[in-house]
């Protein structure tokens, strides 16, 4: 399945003189649901209000497909073509045979490579913003050289920490995509006018992987929109009254974060649930996997599946955790926590993209020890855990706005356009 459209514009977009630009996104950038739409979807909003963007990305849920019209508010054009993920993991496979890292044959299409050049003929567009590195394959020549690449995390070195987790075919096959991966990211690096990383921490360990690209590559971090955050809103409870709500947020067919749930589950819930018998640890996201729906039928855990609106779920919540053990950037289920004035709990590896006093405005945790000490005293003293709530909602007043991010990209953008090729 696959669907172009042409739009005049609408709202979102800024005035008619804007010059044209391709953005290639790996997933739809709409609805802002998950944590890579949430900044390719600002991202997009940002550059319609600069660009006469034409958009190429890929849908690979079928719900996701009824949201594409929508893209026409923010698009001059739009190519959107359908991806099954089962038919495309098997037919990835063919990087075995071809040397690459499977995730370019995974997002490989004839149709959008086609859209891809007519658009840029047609329009004759010298400016183009990627997210997310295997979009990178379908520019060569003047506009790949002209490029700004959002890579957002050093997505190679996710493959090889997978890897430590596997074993036999599979640790092998994990190894093999991160080191192919990252001969990929360095490539399109070199090629590129600028790479951008989620945080100054991604950034550095990219340094790593493109050493001769050190000049080009940029930290942009992510931001949250504190006025859709915000604990003024009011919004009615989803719990019950006597209950103490702790609560994690996120896609939940997504492997971190079933990884996260299930080891909190595992290792730390039940000495909390020992300790406070009214706890209730909630799995709020979409999709979630048979493990994580298993979690439910343990004392003290809930999983809501797909919710209409994540605020309340936040707003109510007595702790909000991000317990991840393999994690890469910066995570938006944090800033939107803290946004929301909620007390986070997060792992060291979550916390080190977020700038934010520890303990005052982010409690950091790691060891289970750790973990069921920092949600216990949280609990028991309401008052600390609303001052560090209060506390991480001014940090992300200060700090987190994404106009302010954003705009580094603009720079990036023009002066990538002006480069000799």
């Amino acid at each position: 399945m696959s669907s172009v459209q042409e739009t005049n514009g609408i709202s979102a977009k800024g005035s008619d003189n804007r010059p044209h630009l391709l953005y290639l996104v790996h997933r739809i950038p709409f609805p802002p649901n998950k944590g890579d739409k949430v900044r390719s979807y600002h991202l997009l909003k940002f550059l319609a209000q600069h660009y006469r963007v034409h958009l190429g990305t890929f849908v690979d849920y079928a719900d996701d497909w009824q949201y594409v019209p929508a893209l026409n508010e923010f698009c001059e054009s739009v190519c959107a073509e359908r991806i099954q993920p089962l038919m495309a993991r098997a037919l990835s496979l063919r990087g075995l045979v071809s040397g690459e890292a499977l995730s370019l044959p995974f997002y490989r299409n004839r149709r959008m490579a086609r859209w891809i050049r007519e658009t840029l003929n047609k329009q004759r567009i010298v400016r183009a913003v990627v997210f997310s590195s295997p979009m990178a394959q379908y520019l060569e020549g003047e506009i790949a050289a002209r490029s700004v690449v959002d890579f957002v995390d050093v997505d190679s070195a996710k493959w090889t920490r997978y890897a430590e987790d596997r074993s036999g075919a599979m640790a092998w096959l994990y190894r093999r995509e991160g080191e192919r991966l990252a001969a990929f990211e360095r490539s399109v690096a070199r090629r590129a006018a600028a790479s951008v990383l989620v945080s100054e921490a991604e950034a550095a360990l990219f340094h790593k992987v493109a050493p001769e690209s050190i000049s080009d590559i940029h930290a942009i971090g992510n931001g949250v929109n504190a006025e859709l955050f915000s604990p003024q809103h009011v919004l009615e409870s989803p719990y019950a009254k006597d209950e103490l709500p702790v609560v994690f947020t996120g896609a939940m067919d997504y492997w971190p974060n079933i990884d996260a749930v299930c080891a909190f589950a595992d290792e730390v819930w039940p000495g909390i649930l020992a300790r406070w018998p009214a706890a209730r640890f909630y799995i709020v996201g979409m999709n979630p996997s048979e493990a994580v729906l298993a979690l439910a039928q343990r004392a003290g855990i809930s999983v809501t599946g797909t919710v209409p609106d994540v605020r309340p779920w936040l707003r109510h919540a007595r702790v909000v955790v991000a317990p991840l053990r393999v994690a890469r950037g910066v995570q938006n289920k944090i800033l939107e926590a803290m946004a929301m004035g909620r007390p986070v709990v997060a792992s060291a590896t979550c916390a080190v993209g977020i700038k934010a006093r520890h303990d005052e405005e982010l409690v950091v945790a790691d060891s289970a020890e750790e973990w069921s000490a920092a949600v216990t005293s949280l609990l028991a003293d309401g008052m600390r855990a609303e001052q560090v709530g209060q506390r991480a909602r001014e940090r992300i007043l200060a700090d987190y706005s994404w106009e302010a991010h954003l705009q580094q990209f603009k720079v990036l953008i023009e002066a990538g356009c002006a480069r000799a090729v």
